[in-house]
């Protein structure tokens, strides 16, 4: 059996495929990025599911793709994690640029994740190139979730939001210093918990002219810092991989507009993608 993964901060979403590659389940699990998760909680995330419970033994193949991947340290991990949970599998741990780069071209593009994190990278049609290393929320992930979340907190201390916004926003979260330090800084997934935030943003009916400014304002500086930086970028599509990506169509469209960019496809979530990817190269996977 073949287990894939697409993991992000948040969310991890899991499919199993049998030996015909026909799907056996689809299941998820809390967030496993090993840069902000300790090793312990990644273990018990993974444990805790039933149906993942059900296959450690069967699992032949494991496919991980996942956020935070993007460095040997962090991939050794999570591999260790997986090993000690599949003991049968040979498991290759992915940044997850790649399930992006198959969910959405076989062609040469710039492919962007917009999601709690961001990233971006450029795909010549057979090799992933990403020249500039993701160094996480705290530095960069611009137009991410948490960039999103950082940016309501701060306008909102800062007393920089309109007033009527900032006490809906207060309505909506608990806001005491105590409770944002102790999930900023003690607690797993400080990146996930800023882009909890961001849902403030993106369930709106309506984006009224402060949030839009906000919005333009991330999109703006990711196409600067993570797309106008590829040598080819006004000669390939630019597609976008993401929740925040897919809420915020208009405005990137517009963004790329502006830059003379060309848009490609824009897809909230890339397993599906990446199960199409697995099928149609099945017969390779099984030799």
């Amino acid at each position: 059996m073949i287990l894939i993964t697409d993991g992000g901060s948040t969310k991890c979403d899991w499919v199993l495929l049998d030996s015909s590659g026909t799907i056996v389940f689809k299941t998820n699990t809390s967030g496993l990025n090993p840069t902000v998760v300790p090793r312990e909680e990644l273990i018990f995330r993974i444990a805790s599911n039933e149906k993942l419970k059900g296959v450690f033994q069967e699992v032949k193949l494991l496919d991980f793709y996942g956020a935070g991947c993007g460095t040997e340290t962090p991939r050794v991990i999570l591999k260790e994690v997986l090993e000690a949970l599949f003991p049968n599998a040979t498991i290759e741990v992915f940044e997850d640029l790649s399930a992006a780069v198959y969910a959405v071209t076989t062609n040469p593009g710039i492919v962007c994740i917009l999601g709690t994190g961001s990233n971006s990278c450029y795909f010549d049609g057979t090799k992933i190139h990403t020249p500039i290393p993701s160094l996480g929320y705290v530095l960069m992930d611009e137009a991410s979730g948490n960039y999103y979340g950082k940016r309501l907190l701060l306008d909102f201390y800062y007393g920089k939001m309109p007033s009527e916004i900032a006490l809906e926003f207060q309505k909506s979260f608990n806001l005491k210093a105590d409770e944002v330090k102790m999930n900023l800084y003690t607690k797993p997934n400080p990146n996930a918990y800023l882009a909890s935030f961001a849902q403030f943003i993106f369930t709106q009916e309506k984006i009224n002219p402060y949030f839009y400014a906000l919005i333009k304002e991330g999109i703006s500086t990711f196409i600067k810092c993570r797309v106008l930086c590829y040598e080819k970028a006004h000669q390939v599509p630019v597609h976008f991989i993401g929740s925040i990506a897919h809420f915020s169509e208009a405005i990137v469209k517009e963004c790329l507009k502006e830059n003379n960019l060309q848009l490609g496809k824009i897809v909230q979530r890339p397993i599906d993608g990446l199960i199409e990817h697995y099928k149609i190269n099945f017969q390779n996977l099984k030799s």
